[in-house]
């Protein structure tokens, strides 16, 4: 039987990651480039583990409100999905490489980890806001920095495809707490 090589990530890189790639033909400078491909690896991350954590909560959903909140989580976890896909296309048309694995996912992601345990749908719809108002606020940013530098293409992906989107499913989520 032969014996498996772990190839190493130097021996089989084409582009390593937190770079871009020299040239493109975007009109975009390389420092521009990086910066808002930087940005958005984080804002990816943090999609990705707010897409999960809808998904998470789908399955352990439970009470009066089961079937509503069911089905509305995973609604939402295929709307953070084409999020996560558009997110990582826009890095690569930055000449980026994109953040790709759970494991990646984990270092990088400012949403707080969830317990593996159910719970209370309160504590479920509490840190689904709570994600949700960590990626808006760093889109928020992202978007004014890649206007400021110029990136017109980012800040208007940004605007429309990211903070509108997680503004409505924060609202609808959030329709869920009882107001007092």
């Amino acid at each position: 039987m032969a014996k498996k090589k772990n190839i190493t990530a130097a021996e089989n890189s084409t582009q390593a990651f937190g770079t871009v790639r020299k040239t493109m033909s975007i009109a975009l400078g390389e420092k521009t480039r990086l910066k808002s491909a930087e940005n958005l690896n984080q804002l990816l991350a943090d999609t990705m583990s707010l897409r999960d954590l809808y998904k998470k909560h789908h399955w352990q959903v439970s009470g009066p409100a089961f079937y509503q909140l069911h089905l509305l989580f995973d609604k939402h976890y295929e709307e953070q999905s084409d999020m996560v896909d558009g997110i990582a296309e826009r890095v690569q048309m930055l000449g980026g490489v994109t953040v790709a694995t759970a494991h990646d996912v984990v270092e990088l992601t400012k949403i707080p980890r969830a317990p593996k345990h159910r719970e209370a749908v309160e504590t479920q719809i509490a840190r689904l806001l709570e994600a949700h108002e960590i990626i808006i606020g760093e889109a928020r940013e992202f978007a004014s920095q890649a206007a400021g530098d110029g990136d017109d293409g980012t800040n208007d992906f940004l605007v429309g495809s990211i903070i509108r989107p997680n503004e409505m499913q924060a609202w609808f989520v959030g329709e869920h707490v009882e107001k007092g």
